[in-house]
């Protein structure tokens, strides 16, 4: 994810594929969770439970329906959604299902850089609660299950990106065409933090879960696990005090290495949590 000068709107990142300074590494042998789990204080709090995903009424309490900054990004595909119309947004047993669809009309360009055109009509959500890193929350814990698509042309996300400024950026879940997971951390534009993790199977269930706590006036660091097995630790030089946007989004095409599927891509979530301590 990165961010161009043009930007639509504040805040909203910029996933492509990472080169320059970008420092890329594939995980190495797995660290046990109980090894690598920092620890929690001794007040916790939950902010957005599994609930949020058990019924529309409890969805659109704890989400919006779209993008932070609205319909388009930096893919080829529009996302839609209200309480009106749940085609590309459903949920079913506390599933949620993003769908994305083919058109085989013309609808102009994205009206977000890098403007591709628009072949794809999707879905994605955000959360009303904006995760925040400071004295008083100095941990908080994102996690979900999730089936992703990981075929070329197809893109999903769950990933935090700053509210007021971009970056900060963190991406808990992130396939671009492929079956490794992106775990990246934005910093700037040209100071990233990538591990990528080879997944068995991303369209079975897998729980992807980031750890992230203060060490200092300004910075936090970032634990990422896959399947409970600690995966990584990048540093959010600047992340304390910064308000993020947690979204969940099937984009299509873009950095995802090609052109997508004519059917359509279903990309599912499940047991999405948010919780902080309190100090």
């Amino acid at each position: 994810m990165s961010e161009s000068a043009d930007r639509p709107r504040a805040g909203i990142g910029r996933r492509r594929l990472i080169t320059g300074a970008a420092a890329v590494a594939t995980a190495a042998a797995a660290t046990s969770l109980a090894a690598a789990r920092p620890a929690r204080a001794a007040a916790w709090e939950t902010v957005l439970g599994p609930d949020s995903l058990g019924s529309y009424g409890s969805l659109e309490a704890n989400w919006n329906y779209l993008y932070p900054w609205g319909s388009d990004h930096n893919g080829s595909a529009r996302m839609y959604g209200s309480a009106a119309d749940h085609n590309h947004i459903s949920l079913s047993g506390g599933t949620l299902t993003l769908k994305a669809t083919r058109i085989t009309w013309d609808e102009g360009n994205s009206s977000a850089d890098p403007h591709l055109p628009i072949r794809y009509h999707s879905g994605a959500i955000h959360a009303k609660h904006q995760v925040r890193v400071t004295d008083q929350y100095p941990d908080y814990e994102v996690k979900g299950e999730f089936q992703a698509p990981s075929a070329p042309g197809t893109w999903p996300a769950f990933w935090l990106t700053g509210v007021n400024s971009w970056p900060p950026e963190s991406d808990i879940l992130e396939f671009k065409g492929d079956n490794r997971n992106w775990f990246n951390t934005f910093r700037t534009s040209s100071d990233v933090s990538s591990t990528l993790v080879p997944v068995t199977s991303p369209g079975s269930w897998h729980a992807y879960r980031a750890w992230i706590t203060r060490v200092n006036a300004t910075d936090v660091e970032i634990h990422y696990y896959l399947d409970d097995t600690w995966r990584a630790v990048h540093r959010g030089a600047g992340f304390v005090g910064k308000p993020l946007w947690l979204i969940c989004n099937l984009q299509m095409e873009g950095s995802s290495g090609g052109s997508g599927p004519s059917g359509d891509t279903f990309y599912r979530a499940r047991n999405i949590y948010v919780g902080r301590t309190a100090a």
